[in-house]
Formats: structure tokens, sequence, C-alpha cells
């Protein structure tokens, strides 16, 4: 009798398990040449199905050599549009079409489509259903006893495996000779066949040089060139523990489950505990008479079997999300959010009314909230989170509040006017640990030190010997700010000059009327490119900023604009005057420090009697910094408020 197999069956690799059982002794073999064009495409592909099924036509050529089949290869090799078809079922087809160019013939496939076309176009079929029994120990399950965590096996390399638990936990090594190559492969191919064969195995991801597999509570990783420098292993096991231990949860979070906290995050350090806690929650929820379902991937939470988990739908969790939307669970756990995206469907899912859970990794409370702040909108973040439950290294719990409050940032009380600020405050003293909150245009995650002095009194401190410099030179105007101004003018001034300058190469003075008004002067050439048309760019700035500017040239400017030309040089006149000892150029690009009389010198440069840099002066008598550079900034700023500009020989 002849048999035809298709591709999935010789991946699945039973047809040897049947032979040597003695099934089909003396049986025609007949492999498509099909079959083996759609292994060589994935096997160069990296995938490792390929490689698999590759090593069972191995096998079976070797049986052919012992006499125990007759093995033969027919059919035209398909073209290569046809490869790239294969999911479409054109090499399905080329397959069937061979088996019906025989006479008593029987086709085995364990594809459950493949099997229906093959019998309507009159085959005789043996389709191969999922194994249901009892499966002998894969040859991973070596290295495994109570105690292992997880199993590391590389070519070349000594296995070794941790062992232990959550609380404390080694690295150990299995054996005292290296793995071979040949051993990893023949693991992984038994490993994808298991995840073929049994109900509870799958192929959680297939891509170039590496597959990731999920036999029941185990997951495999299996990579190989050019994703890794070799052909490697890795698996994990959940550490063995009870289904649901109420003991893990708080008061706090009981408390926070029983008002119907519905948008809560679970977060902590990579081995804190944070997927065991989502267990524990899982089946807490499930006795408390509630529907619950989760979404991860890979999936990778131990629930009760009523826990339905979905994995992404079409590689999206957007789409998952909005079948689950549509199935109306009570709750939601989110296992593993990683990607942008994930922040978006967590906030979607909670504010259409489920209950969700999630899981994300941080190492402090407050770099949680900076994770979901940049990848959602702010005033969303309060209503969709409301707890977070945060777990530390040494699995230590701690509860937080999430809340949207109209009020001053703790430790920017000089801040003049209230905003909007999200807190994060400890559930067990009601204390605040971080704030959120939108500042000069840019949203600032802040946390909360009463062990500190207020950042922004130092600050302070740090500014004031420039406030006395300027006050010694009383013949020169203050330009941008008045002499009382504070911070928050100083930052937004340095924001507007930042948006301003990508209308102008010249110089830029801002001078602030009140908190959310400013007149900005610009090179008069500069003025209608940097309004644009109709007002069009300067309203963009506005409306980023939330301040308004009025942009005038600098013709208009005054007196406080004598020492600079409109090309923006500054004046000889302003240097005589002011008695400085260099001469600064101003191009599109650089800011240039000329010293003839120090060429090829070190020399340090002072703003007054404050160091700003050491730098080499070159055989031109140059200094050349970039103009956009914070130095040259600085520098520019320096010369037009009058303060001396000097350079002084290093060892001098």
């Amino acid at each position: 009798m002849i048999l035809v197999p298709d591709t999935s069956v010789v991946i699945d690799g039973r047809i040897t398990s049947m032979i040597r059982e003695g099934e089909y002794n003396g049986y025609t073999i007949i492999i498509p040449e099909a079959v083996v064009a759609e292994l060589e495409s994935q096997a160069n592909q990296g995938r490792e199905i390929g490689f698999s099924g590759l090593i069972e036509l191995q096998q079976l050529s070797d049986m052919a050599g012992e006499g125990i089949i007759d093995l033969q290869y027919v059919g035209k090799r398909p073209s290569l549009e046809q490869v790239k078809l294969a999911s479409g079922g054109e090499i399905d087809a080329i397959i069937r079409n061979v088996a019906l160019e025989y006479e008593d013939v029987r086709f085995i496939t364990s594809d459950i489509v493949q099997a229906e076309v093959a019998k309507a176009k009159g085959l005789d079929v043996l389709y191969l259903k999922p194994h249901a029994g009892e499966f002998s120990p894969l040859g991973i399950d070596q290295f495994f006893d109570e105690t292992t965590i997880s199993v590391y096996l590389k070519e070349r390399v000594k296995p070794t495996a941790r062992k232990g638990n959550i609380d404390s936990s080694e690295i150990v090594c299995l054996r005292d000779t290296p793995l071979s190559e040949y051993e990893l492969r023949q693991m992984a191919q038994e490993i994808l066949e298991r995840a073929k064969r049994d109900p509870d195995g799958f192929v959680e991801v297939e891509c170039k040089g590496v597959t990731v597999v999920q036999i029941g509570s185990m997951r495999i990783a299996i990579t190989r060139r050019p994703f890794s420098d070799g052909m490697g292993i890795t698996a994990f096991r959940p550490v063995l523990r009870e289904q649901y231990d109420p003991n893990l949860l708080t008061s706090e979070i009981k408390a926070r489950l029983a008002h119907k906290s519905s948008g809560i995050l679970i977060a902590g350090p990579p081995g804190s505990g944070k997927t065991t806690i989502a267990q524990t929650i899982a089946s807490y929820l499930l006795e408390s008479g509630n529907q619950v379902c989760t979404m991860e991937n890979p999936r990778d939470l131990q629930v009760p079997d009523s826990v339905i988990q979905f994995a992404p739908l079409d590689g999206s969790m957007m789409k998952t999300g909005e079948v689950l939307v549509l199935m109306r669970p009570d709750y939601v756990i989110f296992g593993g959010i990683r990607i942008e995206e994930d922040f978006q469907v967590y906030a979607d899912m909670r504010l259409a009314g489920i209950g969700t859970i999630g899981v994300v990794h941080s190492h402090t409370p407050s770099a949680v909230l900076q994770r979901f702040i940049n990848r959602i909108d702010f005033s969303t973040l309060a209503n969709a989170v409301d707890t977070l439950i945060f777990v530390d290294e040494k699995a230590k719990l701690s509860v937080y509040e999430i809340s949207m409050i109209i009020g001053k940032p703790t430790g920017m009380q000089d801040i003049s006017k209230n905003c909007p600020i999200i807190k994060l405050s400890r559930c067990s003293d009601g204390v605040t640990v971080c704030d959120a909150f939108c500042y000069e245009g840019q949203i600032i995650v802040l946390p909360v030190k009463t062990d500190e002095a207020p950042s922004v009194s130092s600050h302070k401190k740090e500014l004031a010997p420039v406030k006395e410099m300027a006050k010694k030179v009383p013949e020169e105007k203050e330009v941008t700010q008045p002499e009382d101004e504070n911070l928050s003018w100083k930052l937004a001034g340095r924001e507007i000059k930042q948006e301003i300058g990508r209308f102008t190469d010249g110089p830029i003075e801002v001078k602030m009327l009140s908190d959310n008004k400013a007149v900005v002067y610009i090179d008069d050439r500069d003025v209608p490119a940097a309004i644009g048309k109709g007002g069009k760019n300067v309203a963009g700035i506005v409306n980023k900023l939330s301040i308004g500017i009025d942009i005038k040239p600098f013709s208009e400017f005054g007196p406080a604009n004598e020492d600079v030309s409109v090309d923006g040089r500054p004046s000889g006149d302003a240097v005589a005057t002011n008695g400085h000892s260099i001469d600064l150029t101003v191009d599109k690009k650089n800011l240039t420090v000329m010293s003839r009389e120090n060429s090829g010198r070190i020399v340090d440069v002072f703003g007054g009697k404050e160091y700003l840099f050491t730098a080499t002066v070159n055989d031109s008598g140059e200094i050349v910094i970039s103009k956009s550079s914070g130095i040259a900034q600085d520098m520019l700023r320096r010369y037009k408020e009058g303060e001396p500009i000097l350079l002084k020989p290093v060892g001098n």
C-alpha cells in the first residue's frame, strides 16, 4: 500500500513513530517534492518547524536504508510564488494532487482543513487527531526536579539550572560535560512534536531564529542562529505552590476589591512575584462570584480552568480587547503590559466599564506612573487606574491610591497658580509619594521626598550670585526678566527661545510680562517667518506652551540691544565699553571666540569671576563652539548682560 503524508504529519513526527511500532512496515512512503520545498523554506527562515520536519525526513531515509520501508520523492518542486502562497493552501493543493495520481493510496494529515478537502476530493484520508492520552517524558525533563525553576541549555556549554523558590534561588551546574548541537536539535524536535500533539501545548511565537512553545505550565524558548550565537533551549516552570493562597492578599487589597476598585495595576521588578499576586487575585475574584478571563502574550498565568485565557487575536491585543468588550466579563487580568498598544488597550477596556487588572514591570511606584503617563492622555490616567499594588524585590506588598486633584505640587509651592495633579498616595497612611502635573507645557513626574529641602529653593540659591553680579553694572538694563523674576519665568523663556529658534539664526531675547504672556525680539528679517502665514507658526507655539507670545523685531528692542548688531555680531563699541578682552563672532552654526594672542594655548574661560569651561585655542586664534550648545547660549546671555568674558591661560 502507498502512504502520502503531508507537511503537517512530517512536522508532527508521528509517521516515524507508527513505522517503528510496526504499523506500516513494508509500505511505500511517497514524499511530494512540495513537502520538501515547504520545509526547506521554513528552515531557511530560521523556523524550528522546518528543521524538525527535515530531521523527520532524515529518519525516514534511514528506515528506507534498513529496508523497513520504500521511500520515494515524487512530483515537481513548486515555484517561489507557490511557496509564498503556502498559507493560502497552494502547497496543500500540490500535495493532494500527488496523492490523486495513485491508486490504493492513503493520504495522511494532521491538518483538519486538509483532511476535509482531501475527503471531498475522494481520497482515503487518515486524520491524526491531537494525542489525548499519556505522553512519555520529554528529554528536557531530565534536567528538572521539584526545586527547579528554570533550565538553561546551550551548545558547547555545560547545562545549568536555577533552583530554589521565589525568596531564594541559585544557579547550579547540572553535569560536567557540555551539550552538543545534535542533543539540542533532538530535544527541540521532540518539544515541537509534543506542542503539536498535546492539547495543552501550542507554539506561542515562531520567528526567524526563535520559537517559543508552551506545554502545560512549562514555557520553552528555542533559539538558533542568526538570532543567537548558537543553538540554545531555555525552559521555565512555575514554582510549585498552592493554586490559591488568600494570605497573599493584604487587607488593603481586599478592601479595594470589595469596594469595586476595577482599575488595578500590579507592578514590581522581574521575579518579585507579580504573576503570583495576579493569579491569587484571579482566584479570589472567581470565588467571589465574578466572571474572570485573562489576556496575555504569551499565556503565562496558572489559573483555574474556569478562567478563559486569551492570546493576541491576529497578533494584536487591540483586537483581543475589542472581543472582550463584547463578551463583557466582570474582570480581565492583563498580563505583561509592555508595548505602546498594551497601555492604550488597558485604558480603553477600563473606560469601557470592564474591571481591568494589569501586570507591568517597574522598579519603583513612581516609575509605573511615568510609564503610563507617557503613553495615555494625562486627564485619562486617574480614571483608568485607581489602585497600584507594588511588589518589591523581597516580595513585600505596598498598596497605593491614584487620584486627581487641583492644587500645587508638593515641593513646588511657589508656583503661582493651581494645576491638575495626579497624586500617588499610600493607602496605609495616606502619605503622598509622587506627584504628576503639567508644568510649562511639559508633564513632570516628581517623587516626594520629605527628607530633602525643596528643589526650587536650592535652585534660587544657585541663581543668587548671578543676580548680585548683574546689580554691579547699573548702566545695564535687565533684558528678558525683571529682577524679582521666579524660576517658572526662566524656564518659560528657555522654552520660548527653543521654539522660536527654529525660525531664526540670529539672537533671541525674551521678556516675560506675566506667567502667560511674553514679548520676543528677533532679527527684523526673520519676523515674518516666525509669525507664519496667517499667524500659523506663532499660534502653534502658543498652543504648545500655553503662553501668549508677541513677536517684535530687534530694531524695536531699545537701549538693551546696543551691544548686538543686526547680523548677530557683538559690536566693537560694546566690547570697548564693557572692557572685554576678547571678541565674539556669531554665524548660523557656530559661536567663535577670538583670542589671537593665545593661539595654540589651553585657556580657562570665565564669565566675570565664574568659571565656565576649559578649551584649546586653535592656530588661528579661535575657539569654535556650536551655537546651539548650552555653553554658547550661556556666553551670549552673559555678553549681552554686560558681564565680562575673560580668558586665562592654564598655568598662568
